[in-house]
């Protein structure tokens, strides 16, 4: 009973710790300001986090779920070889994946230079903003949701594809719903990932400003009164989708 209580005061101790920042939003900064030095700048850096962050999380779900899926069926080396490759995407510097990104598609490229002759300006655009996002998100996604999909047994799988099920309908009908917890766990991170980006977002669009970026621009033109309103809408945007998945993923655990 000694040690159930001392394990718990060490807990405690270590929530109020890791928790301590947050009292930072009661800090005495002054009168909040909706805005910095820019009117209609952070109700425009709302709309273009949501907005494209959104489009960026759908190609991560289109892109990244037939990719996790094969490298969930795929064993041995074969896998070993292409979840490295996903890996280097998850481990790469966000500032320094935001300047290789600005050189292998900035307009001195032969790509580049062909994608802005159509239209398609690959720097300080909706386009270079969303691309930027899922190149730091996808990696994330699917590496979360090949965890999620390996999880299910192969038997089941089996089992269907011979009672004459096709492979789409053997994952719509018995690998996707015994994985949607996982996937959804998936997106929720590929979704904080996206939508929290700054390194690589501010070397590829810095215009249209997301709310990392705008943080940044009130920080550094108004000061703390006009980043905590901000900063207060990016918390409710972040937060809240991954912390009750992972609480619902942890009451289907214990319920299990």
């Amino acid at each position: 009973m000694r040690s159930v209580w001392l394990g718990r005061l060490s807990m405690l101790v270590f929530t109020v710790v890791l928790l301590y920042p947050l009292v930072g939003l009661f800090s005495p900064v002054g009168n909040w300001r909706w805005d910095g030095s820019i009117p209609g700048s952070t109700v425009s850096a709302v709309k273009t986090s949501l907005f494209l962050t959104g489009i960026a999380v759908l190609l991560d779900i289109v892109i990244g779920t037939p990719v996790a899926w094969y490298l969930a069926c795929r064993r041995g080396r074969d896998r070993i070889i292409w979840e490295a490759a996903v890996l280097i995407s998850v481990l790469m510097p966000p500032l320094a994946l935001g300047i290789l990104l600005s050189l292998a598609f900035g307009p001195q490229t032969a790509l580049g230079g062909w994608l802005l002759r159509i239209g398609l300006p690959t720097s300080n655009s909706p386009i270079a903003f969303t691309v930027t996002q899922v190149y730091v998100s996808i990696g994330y996604y699917i590496l979360a949701a090949r965890a999620a999909l390996a999880a299910v047994p192969q038997d089941l799988q089996r089992t269907a594809a011979l009672l004459g099920l096709k492979p789409l309908q053997v994952f719509r009908r018995v690998t996707f719903p015994l994985a949607k917890l996982g996937l959804a766990a998936a997106l929720s991170i590929a979704w904080l990932r996206a939508l929290g980006e700054f390194g690589a977002v501010i070397v590829t669009a810095y215009y249209p400003s997301g709310m990392p970026v705008q943080i940044w621009i009130n920080l550094q033109d108004a000061g703390m009164p006009a980043v905590m309103p901000l900063l207060v809408v990016f918390l409710l945007t972040a937060l809240p989708l991954p912390w009750l998945i992972n609480l619902m993923a942890q009451e289907r655990s214990a319920d299990a």
